[in-house]
């Protein structure tokens, strides 16, 4: 090796040794400076341990926060809910709350009976929206319109109004909280998963839109409660028929119009005949059992849809005494669905199942008739 080799060689080691002792040095002040910054007395208020700030408590409808929604998974703890619900309307002083119903005039319903009829602890996943600040109505309408049904379940909302009570969303109403709800089943089937994260999404969205934060039930828990209502659905959807049989010649359909004007029918838009029960609905429907097409027939059933009418109507004994008039109208005779004929015993013996049947449905708090059983079994 020359000696000119050995120079370049020693000359590299002290550039080398010059660098390395030039970045310790800058290394050894950053640190200081740092230390420097983080040793001062200054309050950090992301690090405060006194006058820590108020829990936050969203807004909700569940007595049990381990069970958002219906709590349970059973009916009669679903009743329970409601109870319970029902209570803190009248005894929660933080959400100056709705008195306990009182009589009313006719056609005029409390906000808070309106409320519950909306948003149902019992047939209903409830769904807290915790507003940002409050907001008026004008402004939360538009949005919420835009969630009205997933699949074919109906979702409403209610919101505490200013006033303290909680009611139906209207324009010029002010609200601090709001409540949704979707309906957990219908007549044809009960809420499922892909219904459910369709919601989440949408709800998430709509959430963002008006400044709420929303709190979504777990899906687990809701899928459970949606299966239980739909079996008790599916095991009460009776629909009774008494069925007319000419005691002749085929009835023309257009002599039997007349007939059945003079009985009380209303002949409705879709051509269904219903029996008027004085308030907008019907008792009960008759079908002639043909197409529009056909000019006779020679059978007409009367058909009651049981859970959707109140027993202080008597829809049975109200269908019974009809198809017995338009017997003497009509000249038939009142069959069963085999064509044989129906006794007095035998229709008084179904208008005692009847009976036991409405027991059931008061006694899982879905009476007959009731707005629960109409949004159930529409």
């Amino acid at each position: 090796m020359t000696d000119l080799q050995m120079s370049l060689i020693g000359i590299a080691g002290v550039f080398v040794a010059g660098v390395f002792g030039y970045n310790k040095i800058q290394e050894y002040k950053a640190k200081k400076s740092v230390e420097r910054a983080f040793s001062t007395d200054h309050d950090d208020v992301l690090m405060r341990t006194g006058d820590a700030p108020a829990a936050r408590h969203e807004p909700s409808f569940s007595l049990d926060s381990a069970a958002p929604g219906v709590a349970g998974g059973e009916a009669s703890a679903a009743a329970a809910a409601l109870a319970a619900v029902a209570a803190e309307f009248e005894t929660d002083p933080a959400d100056a709350t709705v008195p306990p119903a009182a009589p009313h005039a006719a056609g005029v319903t409390p906000a808070a009976e309106q409320a519950t009829a909306l948003v149902d602890p019992l047939i209903d996943c409830l769904l807290p929206l915790a507003l940002e600040g409050p907001a008026r109505g004008d402004k939360l309408l538009p949005v919420l319109q835009t969630l009205r049904m997933v699949g074919n379940k109906p979702v409403h909302y209610i919101g505490l109004a200013v006033s303290g009570e909680w009611e139906p969303i209207v324009h010029g109403g002010v609200y601090t909280k709001l409540q949704g709800g979707v309906q957990l089943a219908s007549r044809s089937t009960a809420l499922n998963e892909l219904e459910y994260s369709e919601l989440v999404t949408r709800l998430r969205a709509m959430a963002d839109e008006i400044g709420a934060e929303p709190e979504i039930p777990d899906m687990i828990e809701v899928m459970a409660e949606a299966r239980n209502l739909h079996r008790f659905v599916a095991g009460h959807d009776a629909q009774l028929g008494v069925n007319l049989q000419t005691n002749g010649a085929p009835w023309a359909i257009t002599t039997l119009l007349g007939a059945l004007e003079k009985q009380g029918f209303d002949v409705r838009p879709d051509g269904r005949y219903v029996m008027p029960d004085g308030e907008g609905g019907h008792l009960f429907s008759l079908s002639t059992n043909v197409t529009l097409a056909e000019e006779t027939t020679p059978r007409l059933t009367l058909l009651l849809d049981v859970p959707c009418v109140a027993p202080s109507r008597d829809g049975f004994g109200a269908m019974v005494a009809c198809a017995k008039s338009l017997v003497g109208r009509l000249d038939a005779t009142i069959v069963d669905d085999y064509n044989q004929p129906l006794s007095d015993a035998s229709l008084a013996e179904i208008a005692g199942q009847v009976q036991d049947f409405y027991a059931e449905m008061n006694d899982a708090d879905i009476p007959a008739g009731s707005i629960r059983a109409l949004r159930l079994f529409s």
